[in-house]
């Protein structure tokens, strides 16, 4: 499999971008490479909750750069984690959706967030209880 040139300079620091590409088989790295960057899981999270559209992730709160959004519902679709769906006012319009594999990940954002709200202060409720 050719391996395109951004995937080479993650590769490079270290950042698997494919399943062919891990840099050790330990479950907790390779993990870490798919959704361990600071706005993976926050793109998972903001599906948990239910947003769909383009424009619903770059308005969090967190601010994510649209072309860092373009990059991560890219990797996340290439690795069966999340896929692209009519949006739901009809339309050429598309939307985002968890997939099975992407839905799998809600108990994790939950363990996150009780981990922050116990040793994280000033940290609240809100975005996902």
């Amino acid at each position: 499999m050719p391996v395109r040139k951004s995937a080479k300079k993650m590769a490079k620091r270290g950042r698997a971008t494919t399943k062919d590409e891990r840099r050790s088989p330990c479950p907790v790295a390779c993990a870490l490479d798919i959704f361990g960057d600071k706005w993976t899981l926050l793109i998972i999270r903001d599906l948990v909750l239910g947003r769909s559209r383009f424009k619903d992730f770059v308005q969090s709160p967190e601010g994510i750069p649209t072309n860092i959004l373009s990059d991560r519902l890219e990797r996340l679709q290439e690795r069966g984690m999340v896929e692209q769906v009519p949006a739901t006012e009809g339309g050429k319009r598309m939307a985002y959706a968890l997939t099975r594999k992407g839905e799998s990940l809600a108990p994790i954002l939950a363990a996150i967030r009780d981990w922050g709200l116990e040793w994280e202060p000033g940290t609240r409720l809100g975005l996902m209880d």
